[in-house]
């Protein structure tokens, strides 16, 4: 028998597990709530705010639930970020406490349940849940809710644990179409498990499926009415359904979004528990979470490679935390540290990254890099300027957006969910168009408009440059000839930019296209180190009308005159389509002579293209170091 020392020893560590969880699910509840108050809407969160906005029990992209508790929680706390979030931070607190009653309930008293509810918390994945509104968090919810009925199912099958059930399945069914693959594994889980064949085979269970099922009735139910439109953009149109060599990077992903060693002790757990665990709970944990994980690591090779995906295992990691703790009590305590320290430090980074982006500065620092977060740039900076140049037009203006991204974000902070939107390829990519089109906001253009005054607002950055021309081709056909834009925003250096149009009644659409101004600078390129004299050098045109003149700016102030009109012969070849009058004399050549009030240091290089029509595009700029 234990002796009484022994016996308060171990009560110190539990009363200690018990504290540091709750100290680290009150910090992180507090930064959670901090972080969402300030961080720009995702243009996802937009969207789903404007799908709250015309209630439907499912669209395009999503069944309803995402929209619906958006729209509670916009009419609980405002129309604001604090609004659009708050249902969502209250399921991501509730999470580590229901892992704590879970694991408390099926594998002992001891410190495990609140080891494993600070494991919830530091996981990055589930302990970053709520500051964004997404699907993810009601589907995390809906999983620990199945995981906690399955495991009372295994002891016995009673009406309080099919009820868990059935509201677990039907939160999960109204959450996402991956919700299925949770399903799926569980219903292979508890066949693989003599009591979980047992309570696969009592009423009460298939009452609970019953009823969980039903929940996808709406999401059919759209898709019928609507060509199958949302399976096939989820199931088919996403997915390149090719085996590809992508697959291997959700490896260094997991490792990098859950830290290193907490996925090692994650799966070797669930290995373990799978193979040789005694009970059939812990069986039931190692075998869901890692049929799931192992799932969508195989998902990888054949699905989408576009589109953010390292989230997805998400399930699996909350069915294997309850079998952590067991497998950390036999690692030594330097590796115990190393694994909480690791996670604590990857969460600290997803919080960091998340601060950052909700920084003008330090986004704007940033604007050069591969990962710039574009998605949460520049929405509040786009909207102010649309309502000052709405201000100057006519009452009777139409505001219509170039893409969805737009036209949501704009929607949410101008409080105006019915802005039209252009049919856009970014429209089709995300599975947005086929709604745009149900809530008749895709408008064909002028054709639709007739003589009323439009402030058109293009995202010149939301398609590849190498299909820019080609989208302002495509606006000519649908809008007319572009005039000179009536506002040029380049916000964090030209890395998300937008133009804004104001078109007047149809007035001059026989003619051919008018289109923005394109540039490149070939020389230096960008993150380049020069001296003075600084040469600079490459090409630009504009459509229909040409250039008259280029100047070269450092930090937005003009400091040399370009020669324009080189020689260029290869630009009109490559661009194909373009009807510059100039090319192809398009190139520009210049030489910056020293600055006295500029110093050593890192500086950003731009353009001021002036059209022949008279219009004035200050082009995107790119990082140059100075020495």
């Amino acid at each position: 028998m234990p002796n009484q020392n022994d016996m308060r020893g171990e009560g110190l560590r539990i009363a200690g597990a018990k504290r540091v969880f709750i100290a680290l699910w009150l910090g992180v509840l507090l930064l959670k709530l901090v972080v969402a108050t300030q961080l720009p809407l995702f243009v996802d969160e937009a969207f789903y705010w404007q799908e709250g906005q015309h209630p439907g029990w499912a669209y395009s992209d999503l069944p309803g639930l995402t929209a619906w508790l958006i729209r509670l929680g916009v009419e609980v706390a405002g129309n604001n970020h604090f609004g659009v979030r708050l249902p969502f931070l209250l399921m991501g607190a509730a999470l580590p406490w229901m892992m704590v009653g879970m694991v408390r309930r099926e594998l002992g008293e001891g410190a495990a349940p609140w080891l494993a509810g600070s494991a919830t918390v530091l996981l990055p994945l589930a302990g970053t849940l709520g500051i964004m509104a997404l699907p993810d968090v009601p589907m995390a919810l809906a999983t620990m809710m199945c995981l906690d009925a399955g495991a009372r199912l295994l002891r016995r099958v009673d009406y309080g644990a099919a009820l868990l059930l059935a509201v677990g399945l039907a939160i999960g069914a109204l959450s996402h179409y991956r919700f299925i693959a949770v399903i799926g594994v569980g219903v292979i889980a508890l066949a693989l498990l003599p009591n979980g064949r047992r309570a696969l085979r009592d009423p009460r269970v298939w009452i609970a499926i019953a009823f969980g099922a039903a929940a996808w009735v709406p999401l059919l139910a759209w898709n019928i009415e609507n060509a199958e439109a949302g399976l096939r953009f989820q199931l088919v149109e996403r997915h390149p359904w090719a085996l590809h060599a992508s697959g291997f990077s959700f490896i260094p992903l997991q490792m990098l979004f859950v830290s290193p060693l907490l996925l090692a002790g994650l799966l070797l757990a669930g290995w373990r528990a799978a193979r040789h665990g005694e009970r059939e709970v812990v069986r039931l944990f190692g075998l869901l979470g890692g049929l799931v994980v192992l799932g969508f690591f195989a998902l990888g090779f054949f699905a989408d490679t576009e589109r953010v995906s390292f989230h997805w295992p998400l399930p699996g990691y909350l069915a294997l935390i309850p079998l952590l703790p067991a497998l950390l009590a036999s690692w030594p305590r330097w590796l115990r540290r190393a694994t909480w320290g690791l996670a604590g430090a990857g969460l600290a980074a997803v919080f960091a990254y998340y601060a950052a982006v909700s920084i003008p500065s330090v986004r704007a620092h940033s604007a050069a890099w591969k990962w710039y977060p574009s998605n949460f740039a520049g929405w509040n900076v786009l909207a102010d300027a649309v309502e000052e140049e709405l201000a100057r037009m006519p009452g009777d203006t139409r505001l219509v957006a170039d893409n969805f991204k737009i036209g949501a974000e704009l929607g949410f902070r101008l409080d105006n969910p019915r802005i039209q939107v252009l049919d856009h390829p970014l429209n089709r990519f995300h599975g947005r168009a086929p709604q745009l089109q149900l809530w008749g906001l895709e408008t064909p253009g002028r054709a639709q408009w007739g003589d009323d005054p439009v402030l058109l607002v293009v995202g010149a950055s939301d398609v590849p440059y190498r299909n820019l021309l080609r989208r302002y081709h495509a606006l000519c056909e649908r809008v007319g000839p572009l005039p000179a834009p009536a506002r040029v925003l380049n916000i964090d250096h030209g890395s998300q930019r937008f133009l804004l149009f104001a078109l007047k009644g149809g007035a001059g659409a026989d003619v051919g296209c008018t289109a923005p101004a394109m540039a490149w600078v070939d020389t230096p390129v960008s993150g380049d180190r020069a001296g003075w004299p600084l040469e600079v050098a490459g090409w630009a045109f504009k459509d229909g009308v040409g250039l008259s003149r280029v100047e070269v700016l450092l930090d937005g102030t003009p400091v040399a005159e370009a020669e324009y009109g080189l020689e260029a012969p290869g630009i009109a070849g490559y661009w194909e389509i373009s009807t510059d009058p100039s090319h192809p004399r398009v190139g520009f050549r210049a030489q910056v002579e020293a600055q006295p009030l500029l110093r050593p240091g890192r500086y950003w290089l731009g353009l001021r293209l002036h059209g022949q029509d008279g219009s004035v595009e200050d082009w995107s700029e790119q990082p140059i170091i100075i020495e």
